[in-house]
């Protein structure tokens, strides 16, 4: 008797487990994609107000994600690094980071200025960049981090001109002795330095996510079918 219930209980409780985490990672995977459209919205919103221009005076901190913004500055011009593992356009290549000291406040904030293609022949080989001298203004969007990328291992200390995996600010800060934000500014003013500043989108994927969305909801479908199926048979059987 015990065993005949086990036989019947068994299947359902295997059926309601596949069914719960399907609709589980379904939901996860639909709440992901409405996270990335409302970063869309927000994004959209903010680039279609006019830059912001920043004195001094004022604080790049407070400022919000994907805000256009204005400021005049100079940058560190023999502290720049080359974040690695950055491909546009399926080349290899880096981000060029370089912090920039904002006029007339003791802030920095870092830079990204835009891609540069790796040496195919020569990996570690990097190209002379062409940096402004003395005040310049630039414009670009405020972003609260990079984009991440897998990283394997423990991050190297920061060195002027090396290329690196990540950037964390506290490090930055400490090897520089600059007072550098806890933003990134994502450069998309022009300038004479052969960098290219084609950004990718932090909203683009919610479509892919929705797919995976609908692949969990229809694994846990499928297995509520299967049951019902296979209790219909069963019943015939022993009938």
């Amino acid at each position: 008797m015990l065993k005949s219930r086990l036989i019947r209980i068994l299947p359902l409780l295997a059926t309601a487990i596949l069914c719960a985490t399907g609709i589980a990672l379904g939901n996860w995977q639909t709440r992901r994609a409405e996270e990335k459209e409302a970063i869309a919205a927000v994004m959209q919103e903010q680039l279609r107000q006019a830059p912001v221009v920043l004195s001094g005076s004022q604080d790049f901190g407070r400022l919000r994600a994907f805000q256009k913004v204005k400021l005049k500055g100079q940058f560190a011009r023999d502290w720049s690094l080359y974040l690695d593992n950055r491909p546009l356009y399926g080349v290899a290549g880096f981000y060029v980071l370089m912090p920039f000291k904002i006029d007339g406040s003791k802030q920095s904030v870092l830079v990204a200025r835009g891609w540069l293609q790796r040496n195919p022949v020569e990996r570690t080989k990097i190209p002379t960049l062409l940096t402004d001298q003395g005040i310049i203004e630039i414009e670009g969007v405020v972003r609260d981090q990079l984009d991440r990328t897998m990283q394997l291992g423990k991050s190297e200390i920061l060195k002027p001109a090396s290329i690196v995996q990540s950037v964390p600010f506290d490090d930055l800060r400490k090897q520089t002795g600059l007072a550098i934000v806890d933003k990134v500014l994502e450069q998309t003013s022009n300038a004479s330095d052969g960098l290219i500043r084609d950004w990718p989108k932090p909203s683009a994927g919610s479509d892919k996510h929705r797919a995976y969305a609908f692949q969990w909801y229809g694994l846990a479908l499928m297995a509520a079918i299967f049951f019902v199926v296979t209790g219909i048979r069963r019943g015939k059987n022993r009938k």
